[in-house]
């Protein structure tokens, strides 16, 4: 604690609290600290990348893999998927983690930043983080206030609460029994209350703290922006069913497979078993369902929601502790025993072990398990993980050069599913800074760039402002922000004030105040050597003040009429939202002693007046009208008055000019409602003004209980919790608090609300490249799951090795991912509505494209088993053969073909325009279609193969090329419809 005066001063009205005090107040009140964040280690940020629906099941996939692989020799497979999981979880797990380093001090103030108090008599400084409550602070032009406070004394007090309100216009603030006023009762927070985190831009005072630290109003809003939400994010949802679906299939197919095989295996004569043997194996399978009963049971509850039965799960299923897949284990094993046991006892087995299971049976009744294992591996698409994953990864690299800075990753997704956009106006939609937007004086236009001399001297000279000049820079405003869009109004007509300011010899000067409204400077003109009384302030006292008026003509009487049109003029204004100032001035005669100014403002002399306000970002209104155009509605909530909110929502195309009021609803108004009607305004109301923060979460909330995804975006500590809350949050970067951007989920780097439009673009493709992905893989993985499933029955047991559906389902799938994952985003997906949330992720076109290209693969494919079989060829030989090498390739290069008709899903463009644009892509294909090659010429054993000819390759080339000619035909019908249509 430093002292600034020497001595206690007798002379200060107010002594402030006694050293003895502080520490009773701390102890009782707690210290001026924001709490941040709690952040979770980053070990429990990686084990929840596991939470992943996909990633579950294919961990069970790579257990049950491992586990069969331990009697088969066989782990390729199994290890493969674990590489698949660990790779999609480390990538998702890193991306995240550094964005959230980035901002893990974003709600952080400096607390080390000295303020000015009165203790023990004294004005001394102390570091902010020391203020307690009741202590008296001096306050000054520039400080932005350290704590919560009720104002003691203030001389011309303007404060800047668009951090909390969204307010652009300063605040008056004085003592509460100033502030008894009418005038006060317009603004969101009373008159006498100053809030932490606003800024003074004029004026000074002494407050008296009565609020530090998380007791603050921005202190209860950082721990409201900081909440748990639970949210679940729509790609989440749909690859949540997505899981339960290939699951669901994928255990029905294998478990249909099993009992064929065996059924089929009796009947050829192939699995032949005694009575006593067939109860052996029947414990067997009861023993093995009993224990692996937490792997097998969800899926078949998943088949009942599938149904629409739902049925409650039991507590088994919920359980997510060890205990839960131990107790089934050793329940299953328990039965096993006891049948055993039992059996043995009633003589049903033989006592020795080896005529329970004939070597031969046991290694068939193993092969039957381990190609039903291998359709279920088969049915997960391992690659689906990494495709999200990579989607979003790439996209969220993408989004950040385009000035969206991605936070979470799964926002780049989500963004892509909003429905609604709740925007804040000030620093969004308008730029948050004062300007001049119409001027009325009857003296002009005539002197310095058509402002006439008298009118740049009324400003320049009544003013405490001044403006930063900076070469190569626009020049900014300093102190009061009105004053300082009227200097800049000067400086855009060519008019330095600083000249006329220092050519006028001042005599005194009057400040503002809410009592006088009005600011009044005399002093010597240099123009003509007069002696003027400049007065500036709200229209309604100046006019009151003027009996004449000054004109291009001279100075004339200020009649009735005259002050009507004035009145007039000045309403028209202030319809649309803008605060009006007037100018007026008085000659005096000479210098008298020290002048009562306040008493000399009489007699005036009209000037005019000047039009202010916040303007629009200029790329706002285009914004706007494209997310009509993409379905998107947008609605304005602002803590600002209902007259300038509707007026900036004209502006923007937000409203039309003929939209009736009802559009509109004030912040009281809406937090009055009952939920029912509350309901509805969320739903039909464009406009929300005098909005505080817990209205812009009750907005929120209500609009996603009528299904929609929400987007909101702000930039101040009041925009925090409805940012946290919402489905995605989008800070502004440049103006936006520390406290908005944590909350945030995406950052605005340009604070730019077209960059949202930029944002949708990219979360809608990301969402069509998974697609992209899922109809590729599906594709592969019903073609490998009917293949599977049917080749024992036309006499070849593994049509495709373990290892060979390694290359297929994991190593090409993956190239897949990253081919897909990396397509550039289409404008044309702002030309649609946003799709529905709750849709499934498979689209109906989707499913007849899955379907249409697998049906004809297994045409082809099992056209060319059942030849072979006809002509006599060995199909079941453990030598590699040419016959299954040409099967193998005709396989993968089916699906390297398709590839490219997975590329162009939901464009009817053709597969090879815009190729060279994606570099990723080609260079994906070659590789894949090079490391095919590669792997059948010198494969060998391992993969089952056998080196081709190059004749072999070209035929093999140009009879699956077909594939992509069938899609390339339909998309070329499709864009010929499209024309035809447009004509």
């Amino acid at each position: 604690m430093s002292i600034l005066t020497d001595s206690p001063n007798p002379t200060l009205k107010f002594q402030g609290l006694r050293s003895s005090d502080v520490e009773t107040q701390r102890q009782k009140y707690g210290r001026n600290l924001l709490t941040p964040p709690e952040r979770e280690p980053w070990w429990k940020l990686f084990l929840e990348k596991f939470d992943d629906p996909v990633i579950r099941i294919l961990i069970i996939a790579a257990v049950v893999s491992i586990g069969v692989g331990i009697f088969q020799g066989h782990y390729a497979e199994g290890l493969g998927i674990i590489l698949a999981v660990l790779l999609a979880t480390t990538l998702a797990f890193l991306n995240e983690y550094k964005a959230n380093r980035e901002f893990d001090v974003l709600n952080k103030v400096n607390d080390d930043i000295p303020v000015k108090v009165i203790r023990d008599g004294h004005y001394v400084t102390v570091p902010c983080q020391d203020l307690v409550v009741d202590d008296i602070v001096l306050l000054e032009l520039g400080e932005e206030t350290p704590a919560d406070g009720r104002v003691l004394e203030g001389v011309s007090l303007q404060v800047d609460e668009s951090r909390l309100t969204g307010e652009s216009v300063p605040v008056n603030k004085s003592p509460h029994d100033v502030a008894l006023a009418p005038s006060g009762a317009e603004h969101a927070y009373p008159p006498d209350q100053i809030l932490r985190g606003t800024m003074v831009v004029d004026g000074h005072g002494l407050i008296q703290i009565t609020a530090v630290g998380d007791r603050t109003q921005i202190g209860q809003t950082a721990r409201a922006a900081a909440e748990e939400t639970d949210e679940v994010t729509p790609l989440n949802k749909q690859l949540e069913r997505l899981s339960k679906l290939i699951g669901v299939i994928g255990l029905g197919v294998a478990a249909l497979t099993f009992v064929a095989l065996l059924v089929r295996g009796v009947l050829v004569k192939e699995f032949e078993l005694t009575g006593s043997q067939w109860l052996f194996v029947s414990l067997l399978i009861v023993g093995v369902l009993i224990g692996l009963v937490r792997v097998w049971l969800p899926i078949v509850y998943d088949a009942f929601d599938e149904l629409g039965w739902e049925p409650k799960r039991p507590p088994l299923l919920e359980s997510a502790g060890l205990a839960s897949w131990l107790i089934p284990l050793g329940v299953g094993a328990v039965v096993f025993g006891i049948g055993l046991g039992a059996s043995l006892v009633m003589g049903w087995l033989l006592p020795q072990p080896s005529d329970w299971l004939t070597v031969a049976a046991g290694r068939e009744l193993l092969n039957y398990f381990m190609i039903a294992v291998t359709i279920i591996v088969v049915a997960v698409p391992e690659g689906l993980a990494m495709s999200v994953t990579l989607s979003l990864a790439y996209s969220m690299r993408k989004m950040t050069a385009e000035n969206n800075l991605v936070r979470r990753m799964h926002a780049c997704e989500t963004i892509g599913a909003a429905t609604v956009i709740c925007s804040d106006k000030t620093g969004t939609l308008t730029l948050n800074e004062m300007r001049v937007f119409g001027a009325s004086f009857p003296l002009m236009p005539q002197g310095l760039s058509g402002i006439a001399p008298l009118v740049a001297e009324a400003i320049a000279v009544n003013s405490t402002a001044n403006l930063s000049r900076v070469p190569g820079q626009p020049s900014l405003p300093l102190g009061n922000p009105t004053e300082g869009a009227l200097l800049l109004w000067l400086d855009q007509h060519g008019v330095d004030y600083i000249p006329i300011r220092s050519g006028f010899a001042l005599d005194c000067q009057l400040t503002f105040s809410t009592e006088r409204k009005y600011m009044a400077t005399l002093g010597v003109s240099p123009l003509d050597g007069r002696r003027l009384l400049h007065v500036k302030g709200a229209p309604e006292t100046v006019l009151a003040q003027c009996q004449a008026v000054q004109r291009a003509s001279g100075i004339e009487r200020l009649d009735e009429a005259g002050r009507n049109a004035i009145g007039a003029d000045l309403k028209d204004f202030q319809r649309r939202g803008m605060r009006t100032l007037a100018l007026a001035y008085r000659e005096l005669a000479e210098a008298k002693a020290a002048p009562d100014v306040e008493h000399l403002v009489a007699d005036l002399v009209w000037l005019g007046f000047l039009a202010i306000a916040d303007p629009i970002r200029p790329e706002v209104p285009a914004a706007i009208q494209a997310c009509r155009q993409a379905g998107v509605l947008v609605k304005m909530v602002t803590g600002d008055n209902p007259e300038t909110a509707l007026e900036i929502a004209r502006q923007i195309g937000l409203l039309d000019p003929g939209d009736p009021h009802a559009r509109h609803i004030s912040g009281r108004e809406f937090a009055g409602m009952g939920e029912d009607d509350a309901r509805r305004a969320a739903q039909d109301r464009q406009v929300f003004s005098r909005a505080r923060p817990m209205d812009k979460m009750r907005l929120v909330r209500l609009l996603q209980e009528q299904g929609h995804i929400v987007a909101v975006t702000g930039d101040g500590t009041n925009d925090a919790p409805a940012l946290n809350h919402a489905n995605v949050g989008l800070a502004m970067g440049k103006t936006g608090t520390a406290v908005a951007k944590e909350a945030s989920d995406i950052i605005l780097l340009d604070d730019s609300f077209r960059s949202i439009l930029n944002a949708l673009m990219w979360g809608r493709s990301l969402y069509e490249n998974i697609q992209r992905f899922i109809l590729f893989q599906l594709t592969i993985n019903v073609a490998a799951l009917v293949i599977a499933f049917l080749g024992p029955f036309i006499g070849v047991k593994l049509p495709l090795t373990v290892i060979q559906m390694l290359w297929v389902n994991l190593i090409m799938d993956t190239f897949a991912a990253l081919a897909l994952a990396t397509e550039p985003a289409h404008p044309s997906v702002l030309n649609r509505p946003p799709r529905n949330s709750d849709a499934f992720i498979i689209t109906p076109l989707m499913a007849k494209s899955i379907l249409g290209y697998a049906g004809i693969f297994l045409v082809a494919l099992i056209g060319m088993l059942a030849y072979w079989r006809i002509q006599g060829v060995d199909l079941e030989s453990a030598t590699p053969s040419k016959e299954l090498t040409i099967f193998f390739t005709v396989f993968v290069l089916l699906q390297f073909w398709n590839l490219f008709n997975a590329r162009c899903m939901g464009r009817p463009e053709s597969a090879f325009a815009r190729l060279f644009q994606n570099g990723s892509f080609l260079s994906i294909a070659l590789a894949i279609l090079a490391g095919q090659i590669l792997l059948v010429q010198w494969g060998g054993s391992i993969f089952r193969t056998v080196p081709l000819s190059l004749a072999e390759w070209g035929w093999i080339l140009l009879a699956t090329f077909p594939v992509l000619l069938i899609g390339e035909t339909v998309r070329w019908f499709e864009r010929s419809q499209a024309k035809s249509s447009l004509k």
